[in-house]
């Protein structure tokens, strides 16, 4: 029995929990910037490949709307500090809970060409990937499907609590930036909620990460990742 049949979150959750649990771990391996921008890449990608790939459609039938509204995400989450620049040294922002925002990638870092490739590719290809299958097509059934199979359960069919739910913890995710995340979260589940369909909110997710990273690689605002 293949493992992804015997365990059906498998497919929605190992590569998230693969992503996040290698940037946990960045600092304390080894590593160049190179080699563990390249190993986090190969090691989520495969994991998407070898588990996922049966259970991720990109199909996207309304992409010219999910293209619209990842673009306005991506305004979204740059219209705070633009509007107020000090927006983000409010207590509600940097605190013991939340953390701070700080510039998190080294200068070394930052004029290295490979180095930023593969943070861009991460961004903009890898996360909405590993993240919509996690936040949209699994958590929302699994809680509605409170112990039964969450596969009987049709993408975007959330109830209110797995909607807020899943918006929140979305939010928490992104520290400091929760009130951004919090407004991502809704609109991505809204978004799932109206299409049904994951490769339509994975659009959007990516045009909003390409926005974003593009902005940061012209205009040098390496807080934002």
């Amino acid at each position: 029995m293949r493992l992804a049949e015997r365990y059906p979150s498998l497919p929605y959750v190992a590569p998230f929990v693969a992503f996040v649990g290698l940037l946990a771990l960045g600092s304390a391996l080894p590593l160049g910037p190179r080699s563990f921008a390249t190993l986090h890449l190969a090691i989520v990608a495969g994991l998407l490949f070898v588990l996922s790939r049966h259970v991720l459609s990109l199909h996207a039938p309304s992409w010219f709307t999910s293209t619209l509204l990842g673009a306005g995400v991506f305004l979204i989450w740059i219209a705070p500090e633009l509007l107020v620049p000090d927006w983000r040294e409010h207590w509600l922002f940097s605190n013991g809970l939340t953390g701070r925002i700080e510039k998190v990638i080294p200068p070394d870092w930052r004029s290295d060409p490979l180095v930023l490739a593969l943070r861009y590719a991460r961004a903009a290809i890898l996360v909405p990937l590993v993240e919509e299958l996690f936040w949209r097509a699994w958590l929302p059934r699994w809680l509605d499907g409170k112990g039964e199979d969450f596969r009987k359960i049709p993408l975007g069919q959330y109830t209110l609590a797995s909607f807020w739910i899943t918006a929140i913890l979305f939010a928490s995710e992104h520290g400091s930036r929760w009130d951004v995340g919090l407004a991502a979260g809704v609109l991505y589940n809204w978004w799932m909620r109206r299409t049904r369909t994951l490769g339509d909110v994975v659009l959007a997710h990516a045009v909003t990460n390409a926005c974003l990273s593009a902005y940061i690689l012209l205009r040098g605002k390496w807080e934002f990742w």
